[in-house]
């Protein structure tokens, strides 16, 4: 099966983002523009107007271009200081959600060491203020450093977060993808299963008639050749599964075609009754597929393993579950001892349990063999 493509953001999320960057870009704008203005800027249109404006539109383009981004309002904030504009925000504060942008990409190193040079910058910058109040130096540089760090520690502990969250949507898809492969092989072996017990023995019944009545000879080599096409039809479709476009799929066999599969499994010389409970239509559809399986696959070993020549199918749909028992007069394990189980009620018992029911399958007394399903139906409430 073709790997899934990679998983695109829904359309709620990627308008989210949107709507995230246009309130970062609002709100950069707007408190540096109050910050400038409550110290004291008396001529705003000069410099920080369009300082705010640039800061804000970048934020707009940050994770198409988040470097590009950063030196950018950078270099608005280097120009807007040496044209000597001054602003308590000082000069980290200005670009914080650029850096973080930039922290959560694998240039991380990159963050560092242009805030670490802005840093250096920014203490030269301000040296004028050892002389008349150095705590209010030590506090501006050491309070600088501190939103660096913090910054960058965020966008790295955003990415990893990120990376988490893809790595376990991508080990979702696989094992989604597993399941299906499961499902299928479990389709293949009862669909084979069921073919091969029908065919055989209308083929040993042509092989014994094809002397002393062609006729009937003819009739059950017409009958495997049907059965033959059917089951071609059921692994084309199952087959498309692993195709890349999953469109080509055809609908699966489920209760609608369990007339078709009771008539084959009598023409192959098993007297089957049917005793339905219930309206079938009802059904839900994988709870319909699940059905059809458990039925296909008991009634093709009770053709093939244990030469039965009796069969009694009872299914009874109720609102809340759905009970399907298959019982036979075919050979038991000897001493009533537990029958070995293979892929074929392996598969079913994993096919029910997937569904949240339970199946039981032995020995029955006076001889013969029992399947019973209880498969809840989803949604409905004891």
């Amino acid at each position: 099966m073709a790997e899934p493509p990679p998983l695109r953001e829904p359309a709620p999320v990627r308008h989210l983002a949107r709507i995230t960057d246009i309130a970062l870009a609002t709100l950069t704008l707007v408190f540096f523009i109050a910050v400038a203005l409550a110290a004291g800027v008396h001529t705003p249109r000069q410099g920080t107007y369009p300082l705010a404006l640039l800061l804000g539109a970048l934020l707009l383009v940050r994770h198409r271009w988040p470097m590009t981004v950063l030196l950018l309002s950078i270099g608005g904030i280097f120009a807007y200081h040496l044209t000597g504009h001054w602003s308590p925000a000082g000069w980290i504060w200005p670009a914080a959600v650029a850096y973080f942008t930039v922290a959560t990409t694998p240039r991380v190193r990159w963050v560092a060491a242009i805030g670490l040079a802005q840093l250096v910058y920014s203490a030269v910058d301000f040296r004028w203020a050892l002389d008349t109040n150095p705590t209010r130096y030590v506090l501006h540089v050491a309070g600088e450093g501190l939103l660096l760090a913090i910054l960058i520690a965020a966008g790295l502990a955003y990415a990893a977060a990120m990376r988490w969250r893809e790595r376990l949507r991508e080990t979702d898809s696989r094992a989604r993808a597993a399941e299906e492969r499961l499902r299928v092989s479990h389709e293949v072996h009862d669909i084979i299963a069921h073919t091969l017990a029908v065919v055989g023995v209308q083929l040993n019944v042509a092989a014994d008639t094809l002397q002393e009545d062609p006729t009937a000879a003819a009739a059950a080599l017409r009958l495997a050749k049907d059965v033959r096409n059917r089951a071609m039809t059921d692994l084309r479709s199952l087959v498309a599964v692993l195709r890349d476009n999953p469109a080509d799929t055809a609908p699966q066999a489920d209760l609608a075609s369990l007339d078709t599969l009771i008539a084959d499994a009598r023409a192959a010389g098993l007297e089957v009754t049917l005793d339905e409970h219930g309206d079938r239509a009802a059904i839900p559809a994988v709870l319909a597929i699940a059905l059809y399986r458990v039925v296909q696959e008991s009634l093709a070993n009770a053709l093939k393993h244990a030469g039965a020549s009796k069969a009694e199918v009872t299914i009874g749909y109720q609102p809340r579950s759905i009970t399907v028992e298959i019982t036979d007069d075919g050979r038991s394990a000897p001493g009533g001892a537990e029958a070995t189980e293979g892929h074929g009620l392996a598969g079913m018992r994993e096919r029910v349990s997937a569904l949240g029911g339970a199946l039981t399958a032995g020995p029955i007394a006076g001889g013969g063999f029992a399947v019973r399903a209880d498969i809840p139906v989803a949604g409905s409430t004891a």
